[in-house]
């Protein structure tokens, strides 16, 4: 889900790369499910604005496409294995 609870399909995908949603349907076959790549991109996008100082949580989920801190916390700490919070220290 984007902000404002909007759900995510191949084509919204697809879209932000500037692919059809067939072509982006090829790309993602090659063993990553469409939302399993964007949150993994989101992920990827997040930790590098999290290595940058100073950056509040709620931002940074913001930028990466999340409507709250706590939704996005969550998701970092499933796919990262640690809190946001203490992954930006650690960095």
């Amino acid at each position: 889900m984007l902000r404002g609870g909007t759900e995510v399909d191949n084509e919204d995908l697809a879209a932000s790369q500037t692919a059809s949603a067939t072509s982006f349907s090829v790309v993602v076959r090659v063993g990553v499910a469409p939302m399993e790549y964007l949150t993994s991109w989101r992920m990827t996008v997040a930790r590098d604005l999290l290595r940058q100082q100073g950056r509040p949580i709620a931002e940074v989920a913001e930028r990466v496409g999340y409507a709250s801190a706590s939704t996005f916390s969550t998701a970092f700490r499933r796919h990262v294995g640690q809190p946001p919070r203490q992954y930006a220290r650690a960095s």
